[in-house]
């Protein structure tokens, strides 16, 4: 098992700038950094990474910041301090982040004092450092006594003396134990919950984890980060990426990392806003299978079918999520109801299976394990030779019958030439005269003989 550091302080000292550069060293390039920006308490709930530095392995833990006595003044500032709490209590290291360029204040004094009395190893990291010249700024934090790094985490100033550091006070970890978890990262299902804001998202996977993990509360948007979670169930793991809110009126543009950086927008929270939409975004295109989690007490909304349709757009296996279904009156009455919507309404997703579920109450929320372990299944599935002959007749002799002007069309071949998801090229005599309505009745040719339940499937006509 490797360490953990936790990385705690008041909010806006740097302590996801400094995060992000830490985990580059082990994540992938598609891997969610943490938002940075210079609005105090953007991070909200813990977020975990892998970080290798040299031969060692260690967690880190980005936290936010911590409030003191103005942490009574709303219950998400209250949830913010128990979870940063949380993360030093887990903790071998605890890394106190201050701002060299704001200087020490009473609450760094309070804070220092409790994790020395915490028994943990510590350091005192004087962030803001950003060039040599600026090191005498330190002065004033000597009276916090020895263990003082300064660093820069924007400019990377003194980074690598705090690595080595660091890795002097952890364990040493077994080069094996490092090969074995980039392996096993790479091989866990990676599921990303989407919705529109309070929907009940973050509710849902601490639910599933059975423990309080991520911030929950009633206060639209209260999950800016998209946070990585792992969950066991019944010996074996999978990564959970909770995102932040898809709120309504979000245009295409938006989703566009180019448009969201133009800046146009003045005001500062919107842009925070966005940004948590982009990470939403990244979140899906980095799954494998999404859980579009809609409120079944308010019923399907437009917004509902526009997340749907970025999970299609972007091919991930998807299960249909009806939450709080606790609050639904007449639940029989409102099933019915309900499916009739979404069969109108979500029809170009109709391949994703659908659960009624409370994740306050927890009610079904076990039947998702094995419908993830099926799609999963599905998305990799490679059809045999003769799977795909018996496809390519039912297609020649369905689509000639069924649809006009398609008697001169020959089906040559079909070829499988991808999965995740399943991708077919089939060869035609006049691929020009393909539309629509010959493509989605070629899916259903062939999701008649083979399912692909939970994922779809992407067809392509050719020439032979």
């Amino acid at each position: 098992m490797s360490s953990i550091v936790a990385l705690v302080g008041l909010p806006n000292v740097g302590k996801s700038t400094l995060f992000n550069r830490m985990i580059k060293s082990f994540q992938s390039k598609d891997f969610i950094t943490a938002i940075t920006d210079k609005t105090p308490g953007i991070t909200r709930d813990r977020n975990y990474a892998d970080v290798q530095w040299e031969q060692k392995l260690f967690t880190v833990i980005d936290t936010g910041g911590l409030y003191f006595e103005d942490s009574k003044a709303s219950d998400i500032s209250m949830q913010v301090m128990e979870q940063a709490i949380a993360a030093m209590e887990d903790a071998d290291l605890i890394l106190h982040i201050m701002d060299g360029k704001a200087g020490i204040n009473p609450f760094d004094m309070e804070l220092a004092k409790t994790i020395r009395e915490s028994g943990k190893k510590f350091l005192f990291i004087i962030n803001k450092i950003d060039t040599p010249q600026q090191e005498g700024k330190i002065i004033e934090f000597c009276s916090l006594g020895d263990k003082i790094v300064p660093v820069s985490g924007l400019t990377g100033e003194g980074f690598y003396e705090l690595m080595e550091i660091i890795i002097r006070l952890l364990p040493k970890t077994d080069s094996d134990y490092i090969n074995k978890k980039r392996i096993e990262m790479d091989e866990m299902p990676k599921i990303a919950v989407v919705g529109r804001p309070n929907v009940g998202k973050s509710t849902l996977i601490n639910s599933l984890l059975s423990k309080k993990r991520l911030i929950v509360s009633p206060v639209p948007g209260t999950t800016r980060d998209s946070i990585d979670t792992v969950c066991l169930y019944y010996g074996k793991k999978y990564l959970f990426i909770d995102t932040a809110g898809i709120r309504k009126g979000v245009g295409r543009s938006f989703y566009n990392q180019k448009d969201l950086l133009k800046g146009r927008y003045s005001s500062i929270s919107t842009l925070i806003e966005r940004m948590s939409v982009m990470k939403a975004i990244k979140g899906i295109q980095r799954a494998d299978i999404v859980l579009i989690v809609l409120d079944a007490s308010e019923g399907l909304t437009a917004q509902d079918q526009k997340i749907a349709g970025m999970v299609v757009e972007y091919g991930k296996g998807a299960i249909l999520l009806l939450n709080k279904w606790d609050m639904v009156e007449n639940p029989d009455i409102s099933y019915k109801s309900l499916m009739q919507t979404i069969k109108r309404k979500l029809w170009f997703i109709n391949y994703a299976p659908l659960l009624s579920i409370s994740g306050l109450d927890r009610t079904r929320i076990s039947k998702i394990f094995p419908l993830i372990d099926e799609i999963n299944i599905h998305r990799k599935k490679t059809l045999s030779t003769d799977d795909l002959s018996a496809i390519l007749a039912d297609l020649s002799d369905s689509i000639q019958n069924a649809i006009p002007g398609t008697r001169d069309l020959k089906f040559k071949k079909i070829k499988q030439v991808g999965c995740e998801p399943p991708t077919f090229d089939i060869y035609v005599n006049r691929p020009f005269i393909i539309k629509d309505n010959i493509l989605t009745f070629a899916e259903k040719i062939i999701r008649n003989r083979i399912p692909f339940k939970g994922t779809p499937i992407r067809i392509f006509f050719k020439s032979p």
